[in-house]
């Protein structure tokens, strides 16, 4: 679906008479292409005195090939030198002319509330050199890893700093929060790197949580992170489940895709397209956990749910076959898919089940009370799997898609389909891509410290934000 107010007004004379009346100018965001380098532009990476987390940011970066600079803090200066990091000197009293495609900046070091000035003053050098489609991460400590109260408190601060400045950032700009829990620095690595990217072009004003690893992280070829692994995707013969299956393909997975036989013909052509075995069956039946888990016999490593409906009423005019038929389809059969899959053992090793929930499982929607319950559920069904999960060396992880242009927005009113994509600081709807991308990146091997997170896709959606 084409977003035609975005062509008028990036347009002449659109551009001129937007930029008078103070109309949204939404931006062409970057996406990822492939054999892109992860970072397209030059990075300035900050720290506030004491940072822990130096070392893994220059790594990162210097393994990519990325070239930057940091501001004079020893610590970054020596990580840099350490990991070889083409890094040059920024000084926050005098950048000059330079700009920068990303900011990093390891809030860390952040201790006691008077401290936390120096977010004003590493951002206030440093926000208008930040390119079109540029990304900014903070990088602090989960309250649960903090020494004090006092620590704990400043650290928390940091979500209202970061969500604030991407309604301020502008210009088709992310800006997102990384809590690394101590003793998990190693693990940023696949986090950090998919916040950078333009793979994370409609992800803005999240926060996520990094801690230890369940397993062991393996290495993994950056183009082909899933080769050599086998996903299962529902719902996945259109829309948002076909990108998510075109995405995974991409990175080297084997499919296994599943849909209703009544879209057996689009489920066939996709399984063509993408070399893909297929499971045609009513997820609510009886007997399809057992099919399914038959036909994963020998182990799966990436299961995305993502079968879903609605069927929209107000609770006052809605029948109760009208709300079980929607719990079972969204939330219900995933939880006996998942007892079936994990009692027979067929989740492998740092295997991953990514959910698909929804903004209104977050916010609540007018007449839609029965899908936010079940997409809310699907969030609840993440964070009690979780530990589970990672005493098997597994993680659980759920995306919560915001006004993705697809097939059932297009069908929308013209007004509501409006609003829904200019309220957000992009100002435009997302692309069935941007939720495909953000499950590549829980899918992944590499992925290992990141569990029990559910990660909006919304372009920082103004509501439930």
């Amino acid at each position: 679906m084409s977003d035609r107010y975005s062509q008028i007004v990036n347009a002449f004379p659109g551009k001129l008479v937007a930029k008078q009346v103070g109309l949204p100018q939404p931006v062409e965001l970057d996406r990822y292409e492939p054999g892109q380098p992860l970072v397209s532009g030059r990075v300035l990476i900050g720290a506030a005195p004491g940072g822990r987390l130096a070392a893994p940011i220059t790594k990162l970066l210097a393994d990519a090939g990325v070239s930057g600079a940091t501001t004079d803090d020893k610590a970054l200066r020596d990580a840099a030198a350490t990991a070889g990091l083409d890094a040059g000197l920024f000084n926050l009293d005098n950048g000059g002319e330079q700009q920068f495609k990303a900011l990093v900046f390891d809030a860390t070091g952040i201790k006691d509330s008077t401290q936390l000035v120096e977010l004003q003053r590493f951002f206030y050098a440093t926000a208008r050199k930040l390119e079109r489609s540029g990304r900014v991460v903070v990088l602090g400590t989960p309250a649960f890893g903090a020494d004090t109260p006092r620590e704990a408190t400043a650290q928390r601060a940091l979500e209202g700093f970061t969500r604030s400045l991407g309604k301020e950032i502008g210009r088709g700009s992310t800006v997102n929060l990384v809590y690394v829990s101590p003793g998990a620095e190693s693990e940023l690595e696949s986090t950090l790197g998919f916040f950078l990217s333009p793979k994370s072009a409609y992800v803005s004003g999240q926060v996520v949580k990094v801690g230890p690893g369940v397993t062991k992280t393996p290495k993994v070829d950056r183009e082909q992170p899933l080769a050599g692994k086998t996903a299962l995707v529902t719902g996945a013969s259109r829309g948002i489940g076909r990108s998510i299956a075109e995405t995974l393909h991409r990175d080297g997975a084997k499919l296994v895709l599943l849909d209703v036989p009544q879209l057996s013909e689009d489920l066939q052509q996709a399984a063509k397209e993408l070399d893909a075995d297929t499971i045609e069956l009513d997820i609510t039946d009886a007997k399809a956990p057992k099919a399914i888990a038959d036909k994963l016999e020998g182990g799966v490593d990436v299961v995305v749910h993502n079968a879903g409906v609605t069927k929209d009423r107000t609770i006052a005019k809605m029948p109760e076959d009208r709300w079980s038929v929607l719990m079972e389809i969204n939330l219900s059969s995933e939880e006996r898919i998942n007892d079936e899959l994990l009692g027979r053992g067929l989740l492998n090793e740092n295997g991953r089940i990514v959910c698909v929930s929804s903004m209104s499982g977050i916010a609540g929607n007018s007449g839609q009370t029965n899908y936010a319950t079940s997409k809310a559920g699907v969030i609840g069904m993440v964070e009690s799997l979780a530990p589970q999960l990672a005493e098997k060396g597994q993680t659980i992880n759920a995306v919560a898609p915001g006004f993705i242009e697809t097939q059932m927005t297009g069908a929308m009113p013209i007004t509501i389909r409006e609003a829904g994509r200019r309220m957000n600081s992009m100002s435009q709807g997302g692309k069935p891509v941007d939720v495909a991308e953000t499950i590549a990146w829980f899918a992944s091997p590499a992925s290992t410290g990141v569990n029990g997170n559910t990660v909006r896709v919304c372009g920082q959606s103004l509501l439930g934000a």
